[in-house]
């Protein structure tokens, strides 16, 4: 496996192209990644969205019309790819796949299973690749994503940091914004996060 980042945007939005024998996933195709991500691409076969806030799925339509292949977004969040709740002037995108919660889908042979943890958005999703997760805004490294935007959900957050808890397994984490970190490492964390959530409502 392999895996190439790009941060797009003015607020650095992570653009993955995770690349499994030989075929490529393009994850959260940012504000102005098309032409990043079709320099580095060789095979893609989707498009994943981690959720659909407007600097993760701003190249959604231009990379999969440009490259033919499909989408796949948490069915929670498309709503986002049409209805720019920011009002950013967003290039609406359609998605051909709406990813039910915690489902493990097969793609072009790749196994990819898409975790659910709403609070930042009611599809906000970990995207889980071999021994990879592309968290999104879920968790990042010493932080959590924000929970107070519109479509937010302070108790959501709480409930999926919860669950995330109890994961037992370690995985390398590549977040939506910053570095890489691990699943363990943020797990020790997490109950002062729950508590500082908590204190919010």
């Amino acid at each position: 496996m392999q895996i190439k980042m790009q941060p797009m945007g003015s607020y650095q939005t992570n653009c993955y192209i995770v690349t499994v024998n030989g075929k490529d996933l393009i994850i959260d195709p940012g504000v102005d990644a098309t032409e990043w991500v079709l320099d580095n691409v060789t095979n893609p076969v989707a498009v994943l969205n981690t959720h659909g806030h407007f600097d993760h799925v701003w190249s959604n339509d231009a990379v999969k019309s440009a490259l033919h292949i499909p989408l796949y977004c948490p069915k929670d969040d498309i709503f986002m790819l049409t209805d720019d709740p920011f009002s950013q002037g967003t290039p609406p995108s359609s998605a051909d796949v709406a990813v039910e919660p915690d489902s493990t889908l097969d793609i072009a042979g790749i196994p990819v299973t898409f975790h659910h943890f709403p609070g930042h958005t009611p599809g906000c999703s970990a995207i889980e690749i071999g021994d990879l997760w592309l968290s999104g805004d879920f968790l990042f490294e010493g932080s959590i994503g924000r929970w107070d935007f519109p479509y937010s959900s302070a108790e959501q957050m709480i409930e999926s940091l919860k669950k995330v808890q109890r994961i037992t397994e370690d995985f390398t984490l590549y977040p939506g914004h910053g570095m890489s970190t691990t699943l363990k490492r943020e797990q020790r964390g997490i109950p002062q996060w729950i508590r500082y959530v908590e204190s919010t409502l």
